[in-house]
C-alpha cells in the first residue's frame, strides 16, 4: 500500500532506537526511546497562502529530519511504522 501525505504533511520513517551504548553495553528494550529523527519518505504538495500561491515544502524525499518527540501521528503500513507530521513539526534537516 502507498501512503501519500496531503497539504503541509510529510511522511517520516523513524530511526530505530540504539540497542548498544558507545562503550559496548547492551540496553534493555524497555530503557530505550525511539529517537526523534528519521528519513522523509513522502512529502505533501505544500500549503496555499491567502493570495492563492502555493508554498513549496521545506524538505524533500531522502532528507533526514529532527522532529518533536510527541508531534504527529503514528501509522503502521505493511508492518512498517511511520510518523505523519506537519511541516511546522519539523525542527531541522540534518546535512
Amino acid at each position: 500500500m502507498e501512503l501519500k501525505p496531503l497539504g503541509d504533511r510529510v511522511l517520516v520513517k523513524q530511526d530505530e532506537a540504539e540497542e548498544q551504548t558507545a562503550s559496548g553495553l547492551y540496553l534493555s528494550s524497555g530503557s530505550t526511546d525511539k529517537p526523534a529523527q528519521g528519513t522523509v519518505v513522502a512529502v505533501g504538495p505544500g500549503t496555499v497562502n491567502d493570495e492563492g500561491v502555493r508554498i513549496a515544502p521545506p524538505v524533500q524525499v531522502g532528507d533526514v529530519v529532527v522532529f518533536g518527540k510527541y508531534g504527529g501521528t503514528t501509522v503502521n503500513v505493511d508492518g512498517v511504522e511511520y510518523q505523519i507530521l506537519r511541516f511546522d513539526d519539523l525542527y531541522a534537516v540534518l546535512g
